[in-house]
C-alpha cells in the first residue's frame, strides 16, 4: 500500500518537482522547460481520502485506467477527458503508483 509520505517521496525524486499547497490538497508541481516562470501542477493528493490526482495525457491516462479501474480512473467531467486521473493508493500497490509519475 501507498502511504503519505511514500507518495511524497516518489513525487519528489522526479526532476525538478516541488511541494507547494493547493487549495485544501498538496500540489506537486515542475517548472516547464524553456518558458520562465511557467509552473505546471503534475499530481495534487489528498491526504484525508487518500488519493492523488495525476496530470496524463489522454493517451497515458487510457492505458493506466486499462490496468484496473478501480484503482486509477478519469475524473469525472472535463478535467477527466483532458487526462486527469484519480489513484485510489489504499487500493494500489507501489508499482501502480510509480509508473504513472515517471
Amino acid at each position: 500500500m501507498v502511504t503519505v509520505q511514500s507518495f511524497r517521496q516518489m513525487a519528489l525524486s522526479l526532476p525538478g518537482v516541488i511541494e507547494l499547497p493547493h487549495f485544501e490538497r498538496t500540489s506537486f508541481r515542475v517548472n516547464l522547460e524553456g518558458r520562465k516562470a511557467v509552473i505546471r501542477i503534475i499530481a495534487t493528493m489528498d491526504e484525508k481520502k487518500k488519493i492523488a490526482v495525476l496530470m496524463l495525457s489522454p493517451l497515458e491516462q487510457s492505458v493506466f485506467c486499462a490496468f484496473d479501474n478501480t484503482i486509477i480512473y478519469p475524473v469525472p467531467g472535463a478535467w477527466g477527458r483532458q487526462g486527469c486521473t484519480i489513484l485510489n493508493w489504499l487500493r494500489s500497490g507501489s508499482l501502480c503508483c510509480r509508473m504513472p509519475c515517471r
